[in-house]
């Protein structure tokens, strides 16, 4: 039995990666001077591998961006002559549209097939880095990235083209690793016909070279189809894929090919139970002899290691697993499966339980879930409480994160500051803000966040039940990180979450300032949840957080409470056929959570969500505004709204995350396609994103020709 491990984190263990890319970006450092330090990064990499006697591993697993745009350009879709332009179609003015990678918080560039597009094969060292001197490569598959591309006018023309390009790596690397993703989706016997046909002749073209496909984040449907098939193995998610392993232990596995048993998480940090694994491994071993075991999902899900975390408690540090800490694990089953001896580790835990959170959840009834008040009834009390103009304008929460802010917040968790000193210094930001809003002349006000390090970790910071990490980054998108708190027990509020830093700003303008709050499967999706209870429940406990916070914030006068959730569309299970079950808890905890006042206006944000598939689910949440991204695809993605939609919606006509400076044309020309399907009086202006990573010199001049838009629309209704 051998081990085969891919995609460990790239982000390095001091965030080596985020530095150099952004030093890059900011002209600190050479183009051959990035690529030293992405070269360095990627041998410790590869060292990491060999110190877990990983038998089997690729070389490549840094992107200077994004593994799936690299794809496009190894197949000749974008041919970027030089570095900048290659990140030009990352952040610049030409970047591609964004989306969800599959179920997780990891967004991917959506390449762009336009009817005259010819592939290319172009394997380039500047993008992929030095691969001569190694073996192994893994690259996304044709099948996915013809899958998660847009404008690709004759899939199965396109596919079968494709075959060469790829067939090209055989040449390159004794060992190649197409990652298939998209072989989990609901396929239609077309697809999975032309699947059997496209590697049937990849299989033919590999020569002497090995070929791997590999799959994860569920169940292959039609696993024992692709047993014919002439490749040397294939890769199963028995973590995720609950039936995989029945699949095989029902119908074999081919003795021509090795079976790549995906058994430790690539997406939570639970420790593996290893004799739960080894059971599962020694009964496929009764029937299947040629075995590698490996990761269960890409380990960039993860943060690097949990060495360096000094400050989670005994109960919970010898309870989770990080990406480095899954190797030494696929070590340990090899171990276990030879007959040796390994150590044994302790899974169960009262830590975290709260008799108190549990009897709330159990007592909830369906009045809990319903608003008395329907929206129209809401609309017109709202109207005449805000007064707002048309086209009103807000911003979706945050502010430029300076650096400054990052220091002070970083000594008041260090006890370097008093919390006087602290909490002064946050009003005297959250002061100059709203006189900087009051000066563009926006009309719904935002505090800012300078007292939030994340979306989520400051509220896990604020709630029992959910630690934090010092260290455990991972990478969202490009060079943007985030620390997943993890859920491990019952969750309550620690006191009130917001409620000071939003009174004091409405105190500062007569205009609304909205309440900020991060909604409940959010918090689960970009946290690491625990997997003791029903998840549903873990939700309801948030929804209930959130409800008693709200509250609070309309006690206190505040007339408009936001509720960010982007994850919803991102936490859908895969498999639409489990769709029912996500979408009827998730929009529960939503409505349990807003339950309030019918004359507060409830916000809700989802930035990069696609909502063709899941509008009629949207449509079942109790908000009253909605705001979208809308800036990437010019406002296109309004058309998966109903014509009937009697609700309003926050048009985001500014791509946050590029630096350009949006003009009023481009902006107005969003809002003329948004208009045939949403009627002015229904429409919000504002940015598609939070604005935390951008400059104040990009936030201000963006904001002056939003609001000019605001003025041009409202006397040219």
């Amino acid at each position: 039995m051998k081990t085969l491990a891919f995609k460990f984190p790239k982000l390095g263990r001091k965030r080596e990666y985020k530095t150099s890319i952004e030093k890059y970006w900011k002209k600190i450092i050479t183009e051959q001077e990035l690529n030293e330090r992405l070269s360095i990064l990627q041998k410790d990499i590869s060292n990491t591998y060999k110190s877990y006697d990983i038998d089997i591993f690729p070389f490549n697993d840094i992107s200077k961006y994004d593994y799936l745009f690299d794809t496009a350009i190894m197949t000749g879709v974008y041919n970027p002559e030089t570095l900048d332009n290659y990140f030009e179609l990352c952040r610049g003015g030409s970047a591609l549209e964004m989306k969800k990678w599959f179920n997780t918080n990891y967004h991917y560039l959506v390449p762009n097939l336009q009817n005259e597009d010819e592939f290319n094969f172009k394997f380039n060292p500047d993008i992929f880095g030095d691969f001569k001197k190694y073996n192994t490569v893994s690259v996304i598959g044709p099948f996915t990235f013809l899958k998660l591309s847009k404008n690709v006018s004759n899939f199965s023309v396109n596919l079968k083209k494709l075959v060469n390009i790829y067939s090209n790596l055989f040449d390159m690397f004794s060992t190649v690793i197409l990652e298939e993703p998209s072989f989990v989706l609901e396929l239609s016997t077309d697809e999975i016909n032309l699947i059997k046909e496209v590697y049937s002749i990849l299989g033919k073209n590999k020569g002497n070279s090995k070929l791997y496909i590999i799959s994860y984040y569920e169940d292959i449907d039609f696993l024992t189809e692709l047993y014919d098939l002439p490749v040397d193995g294939i890769g199963i998610d028995i973590v995720k894929g609950t039936k995989n392993l029945d699949m095989i232990l029902k119908n074999g596995f081919p003795e021509d090919k090795e079976l790549i048993i995906g058994c430790v998480d690539g997406t939570n940090i639970w420790r593996t139970e290893i004799d739960k694994v080894v059971e599962k491994i020694n009964s496929i071993r009764k029937i299947k002899k040629n075995i590698i075991i490996s990761n269960a999902g890409p380990l960039f899900h993860l943060p690097i290691s949990v060495e360096n975390e000094s400050n989670i408690e005994n109960n919970l540090i010898n309870k989770i697993a990080f990406a480095e800490e899954r190797l030494k694990e696929l070590n340990l089953i090899l171990k276990k499966v030879n007959g040796k001896e390994i150590e044994v580790w302790n899974h169960k835990s009262d830590f975290g339980i709260d008799v108190k959170v549990k009897e709330r959840v159990s007592n909830l009834t369906e009045k809990d879930f319903n608003k008395s008040t329907n929206s129209i009834k809401r609309k017109t009390l709202q109207k005449e409480r805000l007064n707002l103009p048309e086209y009103p304008t807000t911003t979706i929460g945050s502010f430029p994160q300076t650096s400054e802010a990052r220091k002070i917040r970083r000594k008041f968790k260090l006890n370097k500051i008093s919390s006087e000193d602290y909490d002064n210094f946050v009003k005297s930001k959250i002061k100059d803000l709203i006189s900087k809003q009051e000066e563009l002349n926006l009309d719904v006000f935002v505090h800012g966040e300078f007292e939030r390090s994340d979306m989520v970790e400051f509220f896990a910071e604020k709630l029992n039940g959910i630690a934090t990490t010092d260290h455990g980054w991972i990478i969202s998108f490009g060079s943007r990180v985030y620390r997943p708190p993890i859920i491990f027990g019952d969750i309550s509020r620690k006191g009130n979450m917001t409620l000071k830093e939003i009174k004091f700003a409405q105190t500062l303008t007569e205009k609304p300032v909205k309440g900020m709050l991060t909604g409940p499967v959010t918090i689960i999706a970009w946290s690491f949840e625990r997997k003791d209870i029903p998840i549903k429940n873990i939700a309801y406990q948030l929804g209930l957080v959130i409800l008693d916070e709200i509250k609070e914030l309309e006690n206190a006068g505040i007339k408009i409470v936001q509720i960010d959730e982007p994850a919803i569309r991102e936490k859908a299970p895969i498999k639409k056929s489990k769709w029912s079950d996500y979408f009827s808890w998730a929009v529960n905890s939503f409505n349990l959570a807003t339950n309030t006042k019918p004359e507060t206006q409830i916000h809700t944000h989802m930035c990069y969500s696609k909502f063709d598939e899941i509008i009629n689910e949207i449509l079942k949440m109790n908000f009253d505004v909605i705001s979208i991204e809308a800036s990437r695809n010019s406002g296109g993605i309004v058309t998966d709204f109903p014509d009937n939609f009697k609700r309003q919606i926050g048009i985001g006509v500014w791509d946050i995350h590029s630096p350009m400076i949006p003009d009023i044309e481009q902006m107005e020309d969003t809002i003329k396609k948004v208009k045939v399907k949403i009627p002015y009086e229904n429409i919000w202006i504002n940015p598609d994103c939070g604005l935390k990573t951008r400059k104040w010199e990009e936030v201000i001049p963006s904001l002056k020709n939003m609001v000019s838009l605001a003025y041009k629309l409202r006397e040219n209704k």
